[in-house]
């Protein structure tokens, strides 16, 4: 069976700093994902830009540059994770899911799945860095399974010249229909308060989607939800303090197509089953803020993944550079080889504090 002292479960951001830290370090470890590096980064839409600035997102202390000195997009971030793999020589086990985690004397068995075999390994410790966003947020009503609903926005073009009904205020379903609406698609917003969600929406959009609502180019109906889902229509209830609807005040909105962005939630089941214990209504797991170890001792968790579901976001990317740190000094007693934390970087500091962008 392969050993090593550490396996580091998902490969995104704060899971290959990882990995590049304890390389440097000369701690033998193992990878997985379940999918590629950046998976969740990868299902984002085309072309959509991140919130936080370069440098923000930045991992291993390797400068992030964009084309146009904005804020990278998608595919500028995912050539950027590519090239951190390449220039460290991560070995990542992509495409290998870890199934289950099994606590076994002083350390643990994986078990994973990968091309349809299963794979045994022991390691002393873990680090599950799988981030927070596994499953769509299920309205569970009539019709959201059907073929033209989905809760992934992908491109606009799809929508051309069609009517598309958006469920959502955030900023996932504020860009998607800004987007589908210049790409030529006939949009309908729903959503379930009275306004827009601002903290949660890219400053810059926000007077944009106000303006093409005023003007009629965009349909809003606000403190309303989707109740049934048809071929061709959705019908939309007004919200009540006790969620329930008034059945007169009903409305029904054409619809070829339908995008359900309303959040994900996170798959705690890989914790919980290893002892973990979570808690409260985002499930999130429990673990010591100055070690990121959980309540199973050798068991650690990292990233956005340390905050369960998040409603209101409080952990994002540039935040979490500091687990690194955490996790590393931990287990091998000494600081990572770079700055994970950015403590050194003053003028990123400075920035940080003057301007939150996330």
């Amino acid at each position: 069976m392969t050993h090593a002292s550490i396996a580091i479960i998902g490969a995104g951001p704060l899971g290959l700093e990882l990995a590049a830290a304890l390389k440097l370090a000369g701690v033998d470890y193992l990878h997985f994902d379940a999918g590629q590096i950046g998976h969740t980064i990868n299902w984002f839409p085309r072309q959509v830009r991140f919130f936080s600035s370069p440098e923000r997102i930045a991992i291993c202390a390797m400068p992030l540059h964009t084309a146009d000195q904005e804020k990278a997009t998608r595919e500028e971030y995912l050539a950027y994770l590519r090239g951190i793999v390449e220039h460290f020589d991560l070995h990542v086990r992509t495409h290998e899911r870890v199934a289950r985690i099994e606590p076994a004397g002083d350390g643990f068995v994986l078990h994973t799945k990968h091309a349809g075999d299963e794979h045994v390994y022991a390691c002393d410790n873990v680090v599950v860095a799988i981030g927070d966003m596994h499953r769509p947020r299920m309205l569970n009503i009539p019709g959201e399974e059907l073929p033209h609903v989905s809760h992934y926005f992908v491109e606009p073009h799809e929508y051309f010249r069609k009517n598309l009904l958006i469920v959502g205020g955030r900023n996932s379903a504020v860009e998607a229909a800004i987007r589908c609406q210049r790409a030529g698609a006939r949009v309908t917003i729903s959503y379930r308060r009275d306004q827009f969600d601002t903290k949660s929406v890219k400053y810059w959009l926000t007077p944009e989607i106000e303006v093409l609502i005023k003007t009629g180019q965009i349909a809003c109906y606000p403190q309303t939800v989707p109740t049934r889902i048809t071929q061709s229509a959705v019908t939309l209830a007004p919200v009540t303090s006790s969620q329930a609807a008034a059945g007169d005040d009903r409305v029904q909105v054409d619809a070829d197509f339908v995008l359900l962005l309303t959040g994900y939630e996170m798959d705690g089941s890989l914790l919980e089953s290893a002892g973990v214990q979570l808690h409260g209504d985002n499930h999130a797991p429990r673990y010591d803020t100055k070690t990121m170890q959980t309540n199973v001792a050798g068991l650690y968790v990292a990233g956005t993944a340390a905050a369960g579901t998040q409603v209101q976001f409080r952990l994002f990317i540039e935040n979490c550079h500091q687990h690194i740190d955490k996790i590393v000094r931990h287990i091998t007693g000494r600081p990572p080889a770079f700055d994970a934390s950015n403590k050194t970087n003053k003028a990123l500091a400075q920035r940080t504090a003057a301007l939150p962008e996330s």
